[in-house]
């Protein structure tokens, strides 16, 4: 089987910069398949899309699947495990993907724990800077935008591959009216550590099955 047999990464595209630094540095030995982070405005869309690609992959590739998303990514009732639990797959332990950034098992909550602070990273920018243009098209002027960002402290940049200057210039034509508060230049080891020991726990669970 060789290459085959490794452990294939079912992941929200707004990890993709991150994944793929990751594989093209050694640092990470498994196939990688990503589900459009633009899915995530509606769960029903999500859900639908998540399952036909993990339903292809399951064909596709001999290693184990692993789900790269947050406990939260398909509702606040714990959704996003029953769809793992259905397919029997592995999934990562964070509540969402900026605490799989993080180093997952709710290290976001600590990091924001009132709630009130808008993380934002390549993936996550991209999605804004997507979703802005859309609603432009659609005739929402600006200040409806940024109702959405309303009651928020402001913006934390998470560095995670090292391209800071070009992202906060990214961020500033957002136009949220929130200021960066900090940069964290958090790079890429939380991230790898939570998938090693996701790829660990798919091995242990092959092992025993």
């Amino acid at each position: 089987m060789g290459e085959k047999a490794r452990p294939c990464l079912v992941s929200c595209s707004v990890l993709k910069h991150e994944l793929e630094k990751l594989a093209k540095e050694g640092e990470l030995d498994a196939d990688l398949v990503f589900v459009s982070k633009y899915f995530h405005v509606d769960y029903e869309l999500l859900e639908r899309n998540l399952r036909r690609i993990i339903e292809k992959s399951l064909t596709l590739f001999y290693g184990s699947i692993i789900l790269v998303y947050g406990d939260l990514c398909l509702g606040p009732n714990n959704e996003m495990k029953k769809l793992a639990e259905e397919y029997n797959l592995i999934k990562v332990d964070a509540l969402n993907c900026i605490d799989c950034l993080l180093g997952g098992k709710g290290n976001v909550l600590e990091a924001d724990p009132n709630h009130n602070l808008l993380f934002l990273y390549p993936g996550m920018i991209e999605f804004f800077t997507h979703f802005k243009a859309e609603a432009q098209r659609e005739n929402i002027d600006e200040d409806s935008i940024n109702k959405l960002f309303s009651g928020l402290n402001g913006i934390i940049l998470l560095d995670t591959i090292g391209e800071t200057a070009k992202y906060k210039k990214e961020i500033e034509k957002l136009h949220t009216g929130l200021k960066i508060l900090e940069t964290k230049a958090i790079g890429l080891n939380n991230l790898k550590q939570l998938l090693l020991e996701a790829i660990e726990r798919s091995k242990q669970k092959t092992k025993q099955a």
